[in-house]
């Protein structure tokens, strides 16, 4: 009875840190207008996906961080970066950001992708879009840079 309970009580533990581990480890999928609405999560990494705004990249000289405005056409999310950015990265084409949500609405990526051809569009982006082109416009302008 003391070998059974345990294994029991060993193989309960190992499913519950198994569980833990995957549940913080999960990244989701969030577009701008479901990070305006709430939906994401501050302050625990996910990914954010759109088109990046034409106009809103900005770079002071000889340093690494930039700020660039993420938009599925109806509402942005700013996104600062520290580092290098994809070569195709460019005002107007797609992208995926990896990064935590400040108490701003600022996300602070950790990682950014942007499309490889002119054909390709994230999945999870490309529906976004595709979902946005639906509403109408809300009356927040985006932010002046």
């Amino acid at each position: 009875m003391f070998l059974v309970l345990t294994v029991a009580l060993g193989a309960a533990a190992a499913v519950g840190l198994s569980v833990n581990a995957f549940r913080q480890n999960i990244l989701f999928f969030f577009t701008p207008t479901q990070v305006a609405a709430g939906e994401a999560p501050v302050g625990r990494s996910f990914r954010i996906g759109g088109l990046v705004q034409d106009g809103s990249f900005r770079r002071n000289p000889g340093e690494l961080a930039a700020h660039f405005v993420i938009t599925d056409s109806v509402n942005h999310v700013t996104v600062r970066y520290d580092g290098l950015l994809p070569d195709l990265f460019e005002e107007g084409k797609g992208v995926v950001a990896r990064g935590k949500l400040g108490r701003d609405g600022e996300m602070q990526a950790e990682e950014v992708l942007a499309k490889h051809d002119e054909n390709y569009m994230p999945p999870e982006a490309g529906a976004a879009l595709e979902a946005a082109k639906s509403l109408q416009p809300p009356n927040n302008p985006p932010p002046q840079q």
